[in-house]
């Protein structure tokens, strides 16, 4: 019941959010009829004394409440196990508010909402990669800054409309995944990196959006690079009638459509069940990608509002550069849960002797900064031990002048879990929050979802905060695992010996009890580990440039080293 309580108060806070206005009971209890919650007026009150209590909403007058900046942030964090499945049910959401007319070009689109300061340099950026086709649509919708601010916010039609498209035509649709397409010779060639859309706390496009990760100024100017694409799924049944959809939308301006395989047909390396047919399409953010690549500031937001598509104009005519997908069957995806579970097969490292293989990261640094790097894990072991996997680590040859540093991955209390005969899934990747009196998820990634650590992602955008959790409270990288609740005894005492052995355990849960503000699947437990890579994510935080590797390789602890 609590559980039910608290995810009804996000939903209060998601209204008084979008609203943006000061609203009543009525107004709130008949918003959320529409998301399924029958409670009437006075419920809502007493739900909103709550919320005020918290500091969450505050009361104006007579006329209702509003979220305040607090509110607003604890909506960001969350109850992180409804944050993951709010963001499908966002796009759900926003495919039916859909109601272009593909024959008129009036009607409702989906847009992303980008910002940033206004140059003529970021804008020939973002209108070069428009004019070379590398977006959903060439046309945006420009807010011009105010008078004492230089910022701008863009509208770009977002991927999901297409889906919202589908849906209206009749076609059922399952949007599937976000990742990044790689380009050679400016043909599309196969995914190289996904996450599921029903498995993140993020919008999975969101998650590639750093500089690091998209390559379309390669793209643009040599033919080779990576771009954000997002996939789904239709029936082959509907295969023709889709065909037709995308020919009217191109004549009003909307398509990025990468390939659309036969039923059954891999698409960029992605497998299609039988009788299914896949469709995969350019990210709707790829030109503000370029912008960042560029190193511009911008602050992507995808599938963030619905609006009039007659109110967006084109930056520039299209002139697309991008080639149809090659004929030749790409290799397949590779999903990181399945090499995962072949290193965890692999673990033996024994809790008596405290010899044997374990799973290592493995995190490379410019030569002339590696000593500078050590100290920094030094100075995280001295401080929080507990913050780290394990005491193990060791420095290896990597490419060019570069220095690799080996962790322990989490991933080895899996291994050591399994050996003993207690079944040990990993399930999430996630930051947790250290601040307050008991510490929470506030994002979270599924590995079965991802082709990428979700640790990794993490890093690259620059979320943690692990130097800050050392004297107070921080951002930190930690992994949930779950093991079956009768296997709860048996597994403390093998935990035991993982913790006198030199490893880091933060918290085992109780039968089907929320764990750090996370969920766990019933009659199973949870098992919250810190991640390996946090020493690593404080050597980038402190300005040295770092590229983190996680689940690497097999390491013998007899070959490493003790902080």
């Amino acid at each position: 019941m609590p559980q039910e309580t608290d995810r009804k108060m996000m939903e209060i806070l998601r209204i008084l959010a979008d609203r943006e206005d000061v609203l009543g009971a009525k107004t709130i209890a008949e918003g959320l009829k529409n998301k399924g919650y029958d409670l009437g007026e006075r419920a809502v009150r007493y739900h909103m004394r709550i919320l005020d209590e918290k500091g969450f909403t505050e009361r104006i007058g007579y006329a209702g409440r509003q979220i305040t900046p607090e509110g607003l942030k604890e909506l960001e964090k969350g109850l992180i196990y409804d944050q993951v499945d709010f963001i499908f049910s966002k796009f759900e959401d926003m495919m039916y508010q859909t109601t272009l007319n593909p024959i008129t070009g009036q009607g409702n689109v989906v847009v992303n909402s980008s910002t940033f300061n206004y140059q003529e340099e970021i804008m020939d950026t973002i209108k070069s990669a428009f004019e070379k086709g590398i977006a959903v649509s060439p046309l945006v919708k420009l807010n011009q800054p105010e008078p004492s601010s230089n910022q701008v916010k863009l509208e770009t039609v977002c991927g999901t409309t297409i889906d919202g498209m589908l849906l209206k035509a009749g076609i059922p649709v399952v949007p599937r995944y976000g990742g990044l397409v790689k380009v050679e010779d400016y043909t599309p060639q196969r995914f190289t990196e996904l996450i599921a859309y029903k498995k993140t706390s993020m919008t999975p496009l969101e998650a590639f959006t750093d500089r690091e990760m998209t390559s379309i100024l390669g793209v643009m100017s040599e033919g080779q690079g990576s771009i954000p694409a997002n996939f789904r799924l239709i029936p082959g049944a509907a295969r023709e009638n889709a065909q037709e959809l995308f020919k009217k939308l191109e004549k009003i301006n909307i398509s990025g459509l990468l390939k659309m395989g036969e039923e059954g047909e891999n698409v960029l390396g992605i497998p299609v069940d039988k009788d299914m047919v896949g469709i995969a399409v350019i990210g709707g953010i790829a030109p503000l990608c370029a912008a960042k690549e560029a190193g511009f500031d911008v602050n992507i937001k995808t599938a963030e509002n619905n609006i009039e598509f007659t109110q967006m104009e084109p930056l520039g005519p299209v002139k697309s550069i991008l080639k149809p997908p090659s004929p030749i069957k790409p290799q397949k995806v590779k999903f990181l849960l399945s090499k995962a579970w072949n290193l965890i097969q692999k673990v033996d490292f024994d809790l008596e002797t405290h010899k044997g293989h374990v799973i290592a990261n493995i995190s490379f640094v410019e030569k002339e900064n590696l000593d500078a790097a050590l100290d920094i894990f030094d100075l995280v072991m001295a401080s929080r031990p507990e913050y780290c996997t394990s005491k193990y680590f060791q420095i290896v040859d990597g490419p060019g002048d570069k220095k690799g540093i080996a962790t322990v991955c989490s991933l080895t209390i899996d291994g050591i879990l399994t050996k003993h005969g207690i079944s040990s899934s990993p399930q999430y990747g996630g930051i947790l929050e250290t601040e307050g009196k008991v510490p929470r998820f506030i994002e979270f990634t599924a590995y079965s979802g991802s082709s990428l650590d979700p640790h990794e992602i993490y890093l690259s955008k620059g979320m943690t905060s692990v130097l800050s959790s050392l004297k107070k409270g921080g951002r930190i990288l930690a992994s949930l695992k779950e093991i079956p609740y009768v296997a709860r005894p048996d597994a403390l005492d093998v935990l035991e010996g993982v913790e006198e052995a030199g490893f880091s355990i933060l918290n085992v849960g109780k039968p089907s009890e929320l764990i750090y503000n996370a969920k766990v699947e019933r009659y199973h437990v949870g098992i919250v580990a810190p991640g390996g890579l946090n020493p690593i994510a404080a050597v980038k935080e402190s300005g040295i440039a770092v590229e983190a590797k996680a689940v690497e390789t097999m390491m013998n602890v007899e070959d490493m080293e003790e902080f």
